[in-house]
């Protein structure tokens, strides 16, 4: 799907993908630098609560708040023009009531600019999705692999890998699509999985770590440029070593530093009208 500088996509635009020759390419970011980087190169960008890991040092994605994800969402649809974005709901935001859902959904789309939240879970949230669909909130899905239940999965692993499992993230995509969802994320599941749920929906599936067969596409900015070095999942593929880049660099200005060699003349200023003379000591 070609980006306009005109306008964003819509979610009308992000479903025809279903149907298009050319999958969907999106990414998950957090910061305007980031946003501004990809905004005409990416379909949809994701403010995931994975920036919880990324960007703020924690072990899951479970102390984020909705405050942060505001922030974020607020940085990144200021630095683009022509990438649908979406943000997640934290955990902890939407899971008491569908109110408490709704009223988080709102902020979020209020004080951001975003086009439409995300949210976890299948069968379970799929009231939850219809409450907010039918109040004109876009709500993303998100099934597989969830990360804000990663205490209860017992760690990040691959899920759907036997038929009954498989028959359970199937069953949790039609839920939230039947629901409304205009789109969902599969994550970390076997090809076939991906690909039977794929054919399972009427929406746009967007994989990571789902295979190929999924309508899109979506890594974590971090992962693929290589500036998350503690932990690199299987399905992830690096297209840049900036971590390793951002090291050597940082090493070099201190050793330069220490050296003397920085800074140089060209890195200075000169006065105008001559050197200034300090005035002479009282004897």
């Amino acid at each position: 799907m070609s980006n306009s500088p005109a306008r964003r996509p819509t979610t009308t635009d992000i479903r025809a993908a279903k149907d298009a020759p050319e999958p969907l390419a999106c990414l998950t970011c957090y910061t305007a630098q980031m946003a501004r980087a990809i905004d005409e190169h990416v379909d949809l960008i994701l403010v995931g609560d994975s920036l919880g890991m990324t960007i703020y040092g924690y072990d899951t994605t479970l102390p984020v708040t909705l405050d942060m994800m505001v922030a974020h969402g607020q940085a990144v649809v200021r630095s683009t023009q022509s990438t649908f974005v979406v943000v997640d709901l934290p955990f902890g935001s939407y899971e008491a009531s569908e109110e408490q859902a709704f009223r988080s959904s709102s902020r979020i789309l209020a004080e951001t600019g975003a086009q439409a939240v995300k949210l976890e879970g299948g069968v379970e949230v799929a009231q939850t999705v219809r409450f907010l669909v039918d109040r004109g909130i876009p709500v993303m899905a998100h099934v597989g692999l969830m990360p804000q239940r990663i205490q209860a999965l017992g760690g990040f692993r691959a899920q759907g890998r036997t038929p009954e499992t498989a028959l359970a993230v199937i069953r949790d995509a039609e839920a939230v699509a039947a629901a409304g969802a205009f789109a969902v994320v599969v994550e970390a599941v076997p090809v076939d999985t991906g690909k039977r749920v794929t054919e399972a929906v009427p929406i746009p599936t967007i994989g990571i770590g789902a295979g190929p067969h999924c309508d899109g596409q979506i890594l974590v900015i971090h992962d693929a440029l290589g500036l998350f070095p503690a932990f690199t999942p299987r399905f992830v593929k690096r297209y840049a070593e900036l971590g390793a880049a951002m090291s050597d660099a940082a090493a070099q200005y201190a050793s330069e530093v220490r050296s003397g060699a920085f800074p140089a003349p060209e890195h200075t200023f000169k006065a105008v009208g001559g050197t200034a003379n300090p005035a002479p000591r009282e004897p």
